[in-house]
Order: structure tokens, then sequence, then C-alpha cells
């Protein structure tokens, strides 16, 4: 979830506009006179003309803008002792920077200018006053410390240096400003929260348990709203109509990423509720909520209205990353990778391009292109990813990453039993199959040894639907799939009967279901998905991937019942609904094969070598249609299409132009009649698009 920058600036471009400072003392014409008076005081006498110049040049200019670097050099050769030159360059860089080295960069100037601005403006910094013309001269000092310091704080949390974040905010803590711009002990909370996995031993600011921390930062968070409170007599005289409303919505904002990750939902409701007349209501924080609560119309909604908040920002845009894990859970993966697509394309290899080559490596799994999906996992491990405002660090990433090759592994090993209908009887397939499962044997081991020592494996893992999640539900299944079935049956039955999240309990009985299942308790589970499929409250929209796990392992179940009836219709409706899933699921279904035109019976051959059951006007089974035919130029062209028994187009007519020599066709036209990868073109690849 993101940090509150967007109401730090808020807060700041209130505070710049002085034509609204005086609130109900309207000053006369001599004491506007006396005000300059006294803004001409703090610039020590030695340098008086000197800081004159600077600031008289500095008017207009916008400190992140192209002309910010040439004035911080100008700066600096007028007066190289005043801060207002190393804060313009350490302003420019931060703003510029997506790397270590260039917050590193950024931090150096940054430093200087707040320790030059505390050297020589202490007084600045220490008034307190509900007089105008005693407060004013101070305000653009204060003003810039809290921009200077915010700046820093970032640089030294995107550096991931928290230690140097918390000494900096107790530093600023200490000059008790009046109006916390910065919101000092928001950020404290936010530290803390966005570290709450480590101890003390680690972090001296941290306590020794996600608990205690997660307490401590709800104790900062009360600290600021006391603060505020306290202040507002002397604000409301200096602020044109304040009375805290708006510095407290920094409050709230935390209030609820700190609700919402404990799943403490009327709470979370409630600080998202106070949040909604504010002047910027977080609507990706609240998307990931509102999925977090199985409410995934209300969380897309959300995520559409978050793009107008990135306000340009070199950082992960969290509304695309969720947004395409909605779009597999609709069972529309190619709009996903679309998407994700678009943000590559966008903002290239700056913050947040490791995460989009992991969420188009998700939908191109989902879309059935193994190929393409472990090239993308590729480009995610191999890329050193920046996380930047957000609560997702590194230990997610990795893990999202080591998920994904797991399930890079299983749809090969699928595959390869697809491919092969046979696969038990030849020697060189089952070579494969066997080093394939020794390798998805070994990457679970790594990945559940590797989060053993990750304390919110429990809550962000096993607790399905977190705010920390990184990975879509199914995914976890086939992580834990193979290990103590007993261990997590007792685990996710209680979930099921304590979580407050109704609409989250359903996937808590889909996996007990499927735990049953591995248990031979073929009846019990049968009756478990059938009640889930009676939910009411299910959005068939938008839990499309849900319903066709459920409508799988009911076909599993029949399966093992040796009702044969069943399970021809369960699989049909599997293929109605989402095709792409059975080439990896391991269960063969009836379709019916209607060739015409001059056959290749070669690529005929291969075909009929998949997993599929062929047949001839089978009723509950699709009926897939390829004619064959010779071109002018000596190539030849396959066309092919598929339609349910009502005719309607699962697989939209389209061709593939090949000659004798392409070995994989028949492959190829087995995947595509199953919707798996895009419409093909002349110019597609001769070899297998998987």
């Amino acid at each position: 979830m993101h940090s509150a920058k967007a109401y730090f600036f808020f807060l700041l471009a209130i505070a710049i506009g002085v034509a609204d400072v005086f609130g109900q003392n309207n000053p006369s014409q001599q004491e506007l006179i006396n005000r300059i008076i006294h803004m001409s005081q703090p610039h020590p006498a030695a340098k008086e003309s000197a800081r004159y110049e600077i600031d008289a040049k500095r008017m207009g200019v916008k400190e992140t803008s192209d002309d910010a670097m040439p004035r911080s050099r100008e700066f600096k050769r007028i007066d190289s002792t005043y801060y207002v030159g190393w804060y313009f360059e350490g302003a420019y860089k931060c703003d510029h920077a997506a790397d270590y080295l260039g917050y590193k960069n950024a931090s150096l100037p940054l430093q200087k200018a707040m320790d030059l601005l505390e050297r020589d403006y202490k007084k600045m910094l220490t008034i307190h006053s509900d007089n105008v013309v005693t407060y004013l001269p101070a305000i653009s000092f204060q003003i810039d410390y809290a921009t200077i310091t915010y700046d820093l704080a970032n640089c030294y949390s995107n550096m991931e240096q928290p230690d140097k974040v918390f000494a900096l905010l107790r530093r600023v803590q200490k000059w008790n400003l009046q109006r916390d711009i910065f919101d000092v002990y928001d950020w404290m909370a936010w530290t803390v929260h966005r570290n709450r996995f480590y101890t003390s031993s680690k972090y001296a600011f941290l306590k020794n348990s996600i608990d205690e921390n997660e307490k401590l930062a709800n104790n900062y968070l009360d600290s600021q709203l006391r603060k505020i409170n306290k202040n507002v007599d002397l604000n409301k005289h200096i602020w044109s109509g304040y009375d805290g409303s708006q510095d407290r919505m920094g409050v709230y904002h935390y209030k609820n990423i700190l609700y919402s990750y404990s799943f403490n939902i009327d709470s979370a409701e409630h600080y998202f509720g106070l949040m909604r007349n504010g002047p910027i209501f977080p609507h990706n924080n609240y998307a990931t909520f509102r999925a977090v609560c199985g409410d995934f119309r209300t969380a897309e909604s959300e995520y559409k209205l978050a793009v107008g908040q990135d306000n340009g920002d070199k950082r992960l845009k969290e509304w695309a990353y969720y947004r395409s894990i909605l779009d597999i859970y609709k069972g529309y993966p190619k709009a996903g990778g679309e998407l994700m697509r678009d943000m590559i394309k966008a903002n290239g290899s700056t913050p947040g391009f490791g995460w989009y080559n992991i969420a188009l490596a998700r939908c191109m799994l989902y879309d059935g292109m193994r190929t393409d999906a472990e090239r993308y996992t590729q480009k995610a491990a191999d890329f050193k990813e920046l996380h930047i405002g957000t609560t997702l660090g590194q230990s997610h990433y990795d893990f999202s990453v080591q998920l994904l090759k797991l399930m890079n592994k299983l749809q090969a090993l699928q595959g390869e039993k697809f491919e092969n209908r046979d696969w038990w009887y030849n020697p060189l397939v089952l070579a494969k199959i066997t080093q394939l499962t020794s390798d998805k044997y070994l990457q679970q081991f790594l990945i559940i040894n590797q989060f053993a020592q990750n304390p919110e494996r429990d809550r962000v893992i096993y607790k399905l639907f977190s705010t920390e999640s990184t990975v879509t539900w199914d995914e976890i299944w086939y992580l834990i799939s193979d290990f103590s079935t007993q261990y997590f049956l007792d685990k996710f039955t209680k979930e099921a009967q304590t979580d407050p999240r109704k609409n989250i309990i359903r996937y808590y009985k889909y996996f007990i279901a499927r735990l049953q299942m591995k248990q031979d308790k073929y009846e019990q589970a049968h009756a478990m998905l059938d009640d889930i499929l009676k939910d009411a409250s299910i959005d068939a929209e938008y839990e499309a991937l849900f319903i066709a796990r459920v409508i799988e392992a009911e076909a599993e179940c029949a399966q093992q019942r040796k009702d044969n009836d069943a399970y021809n219709t369960w699989m049909y409706r599997l293929y109605i609904d989402c095709p792409q899933l059975i080439p990896y699921s391991g269960l063969k279904m009836n379709m019916n094969l209607h060739i015409s035109g001059q056959a290749d019976e070669h690529v005929v051959k291969i075909l009929k070598h998949c997993n599929v059951n062929w047949v001839n006007n089978t009723a509950n089974a699709p009926d897939a249609f390829i004619s064959f035919s010779h071109k002018a130029d000596g190539k030849k062209e396959v066309q092919f299409y598929v339609r349910d028994k009502s005719g309607r187009a699962i697989v939209e007519q389209q061709s593939i132009i090949y000659t004798d020599a392409e070995t994989y066709l028949g492959i190829r036209l087995a995947y595509r009649l199953f919707n798996i990868g895009g419409k093909i073109s002349e110019t597609e690849s001769q070899q297998t698009a998987l």
C-alpha cells in the first residue's frame, strides 16, 4: 500500500498559499510593513545581501523543475553557506531519482541543506504563536524544513535504510513544529509498519514481534492525532478556516492501512469513511481493502479511479498490478497481459518494471502461454527492483517470482502429459516428466523453507487475501498442495469458522474440499463443492476463475467416483467457462472433431496423440472444426474454430499457414482448440507458441 505522499503535498500547497494565512486576524498596512521588517531579520547580518538576492531569484522557480539545477549552482556561487542552493539540488535529484545511486546522490545535498537550515535558523523553527505577525516570518523556513526532511526521509526509505529514516524523524521531532506539515508521527508509524516483521535486534526502533510493532505504529498515530488537536487553537488563528480536519486525514490514512492489514474490517471501513469527504481519498488502498474482503467489483472500480492519483510518481502503480490479478479472476488473462505490456512500454525500466513483468508472466501462465510466462518470470528475477512508497518489499517480490517459477514447472509437467497421452509408455517423455516432477518438489521445498523463516506467513500467505499479498489465491493452493494435508485442513477449517469476511469463506471451503480429496474423501469433498456452487453471493463475472476451479474439482471427484456422466458434464462446463485450464489439469475431455478438406495425416496424427477424447457427435462436448487446404505458393493452410452445443464461438475462426517441415503444428493446434494464445497471423513463428 502507498504512503501518504499526496497528503504531504496537499498540506504543503495550503501552507505555501501565503495569501490565505491571515485567517481571522487580517493585518493593517502598518502591520504588513512590520511583517516585512520581521522577515528581514532572520538572515545573519554578514550574509544579508547575498541571501536576499537568492530569495528573490528563487521566487517562481519550482525546486523540481528543469531550471532547478542551474539555479542551485547559481545560489551556491552566491552563498554556499545558505541552505537554499543545497535544497534545490537535493529536491531536484530526489524527484528525478529512480535507483539506489540516484537517491544516494540526492540525500547528500539534502543532508547539507538540513544542517545549514538548523544551524542558521533555529529561532524560526521554534516559533509557536497564534499571532500572524509573530508567526509569519517563520512560515517559509518551516515549510522548507518540512520539504527537505520529507525528501530526505524518502531517500533513506528508498535506499532501504529505515534506521536512518527513524533517526531523521527523531531529529525533526525535537523542533515540535506548530503545524506538523511533515507528519512526523505518521512517518514513524509508516516506518514501523513497513519493517514490522523485523525485531529490535535488527532495528532499535522496533519491538520484538509483528503484534508489538503494529501496536507501536498505532500508538504513534494516536500521538499525531493528539498533537494536531493540541495545536488547533494556535493554528486556527494562522490558517484560514483551520480546524485540524485536513491534518487528521494523514492519521486516518495510516489507520486504515494498519486495520486493513490486521483484518479489522469494521475499523478499516470506519477510517476510510472518515476520509470520504477529505481532499484526496486513497482509491488504491480502498480498492485493495475491498479486494481483500472479496468485493472484486468495487475493487476494480476503485483501481480505475486510482489512475488519476499517480502524480507522475516513479514507483510501482499498484492499481495496475492488482487489476491484472482481477482480470485473471474474471477469466480474462489476455486483458491483464495487455495492461501490463502497456505499463512496461510506458514506464520502461523504472521502479515497477519488475513487478509488471511478474504480473505479465502470471497473465501468460493463466492464458496457457508457458514459454512466454517463463521468459517474463526470468526478466523479473534478473531485474533489481526498487520498492518506493509501498509496503511491498523485496521479500514479497522474491516470493512472487519463486511461486511463478513453481507454477511454470507445474505447467511444463502437465504440458508433457497433455501432448503425449501415452506418456508412461514413452521412455523419453517419461524421463522428462520424472525430471520435471523432481524440479517441482525442489521448488516447493525451496519456497516453503525460505518462507518458514518469515513471521508473516500466517497473515499474508496462509490467510487467504491479504493487503500484503502479491499472488493469487489459486497460486497458494499449488504451493501447499503437497505438504502437511492435515495441518492445512485443520487451519483452513478454523479460518472458515472464524474469518469475518463472508465472501472469503467459500475460498477456504474450496481449499478444505481439495484437501479432503487428498485424503480420498471424495464424497465429502463433492458435497462441499456442491454447497459452494449454491452460494448466491458469488459474483460470477468477477469470480470466473474460482467457479472454474470448483468445477474442475467436481470433475475430479466424479472421475474418482466412477460417475462418467457427471464427469463429462463437468468437463464440458469447464471448457465453456475456462478452456485454458484443461490442458494443464491432467483431465481428459470429450471433443467432437470435424475434419474437412485435404487432411494432413501427419498433423492429424500428432493432434490425436494429445490428451483429448476425440469423438463424433457426442452430447456434452464442444465441436472442433478443422479444414485443410493447399495454397498457390506451395504452402498449406489449416483453418479451425470451436463452437459449443448452442453454436456460440468458444474459439473464433482463424488459420495457420505452414509447411511440411513444421514439426509442432499438431501440438500447436491442440492448444489453440483450448483458446490458448491470441489470434494467429501469417508472420507468427513456425515454432510452438507455448
